[in-house]
């Protein structure tokens, strides 16, 4: 055989024989195996039951923040925006779209700006209005409120600086929108309840001296009072002043 040949077979022996020897070798010096306790648990946010019905009732509502809310400290607060979004009339869009007369705008209906499927999605063919609850909920936490969103913001946690920043955007407009009235849930209720200082007749006993009737019955005719339980004997009658009236039968 060529001696040429057998330099070559031996060379490529000898290299398939040193990367196997590097290849367990190195397996052998930087295998790891499973820790056996976890360095970090990732526990998934809970969605329902009862510990999100309790998160829920203590969210306060955009409307009663935005009553002691600060357009000027919303404005500060812009500043996490601007590098996205405009706030100047006729501004150009961005990395997101110019939020000029954002309040109650249709979702996902500026001009020019090509939105996100989910951000379309949850627009409902522009049936869905940016109103200061959708706002609120949105700046809190985009991607939760809509899933899908090509926004890269982690939201604003805070209710104040929320409600600031909202009260901002309203103020970016010709006409800007009414302020939402706190809802009057508990008003009714209220209303329903009996005046201070006054009670409740159901089931209290008769004013001293006020007229009484039968449980179920019609007091007799002419003003006549019967007690309660007691009958008059059939054929006798009942006395009133001075006249007197056979009962009915």
């Amino acid at each position: 055989m060529n001696s040429y040949v057998n330099m070559g077979v031996g060379a490529l022996l000898g290299t398939v024989f040193v990367l196997m020897s590097v290849s367990i070798a190195s397996e052998g010096i930087f295998h790891s195996g499973a820790p056996e306790k976890e360095g970090f648990a990732i526990v998934a946010e809970e969605t329902g039951g009862e510990a999100a019905g309790g998160e829920a009732a203590a969210t306060v509502p955009i409307a009663t923040l935005l009553a002691t809310a600060d357009a000027t400290a919303g404005e500060t607060a812009f500043k996490k925006c601007a590098s996205c979004h405009t706030s100047e009339k006729g501004g150009p869009n961005k990395v997101g779209p110019g939020l000029w007369d954002i309040v109650n705008r249709p979702v996902a209906s500026h001009e020019g700006f090509s939105y996100s499927a989910g951000m379309t999605t949850f627009s409902e063919g522009q049936k869905v209005v940016w109103d200061y609850d959708h706002l609120s909920y949105f700046l809190e936490a985009p991607k939760k409120h809509v899933p899908g969103t090509a926004m890269g913001f982690a939201g604003l946690k805070k209710n104040d600086e929320r409600a600031n920043l909202i009260a901002y955007l309203r103020t970016l407009s010709d006409n800007p929108a009414p302020l939402p009235t706190a809802s009057s849930e508990g008003a009714d209720a209220g209303a329903a309840a009996p005046a201070d200082g006054a009670t409740s007749t159901e089931g209290a006993a008769p004013a001293d001296g006020a007229a009484t009737t039968t449980e179920g019955a019609a007091p007799a005719e002419g003003g006549a009072t019967t007690t309660e339980g007691a009958a008059p004997a059939e054929g006798g009658a009942a006395t009133e002043g001075t006249t007197t009236e056979q009962p009915a039968q």
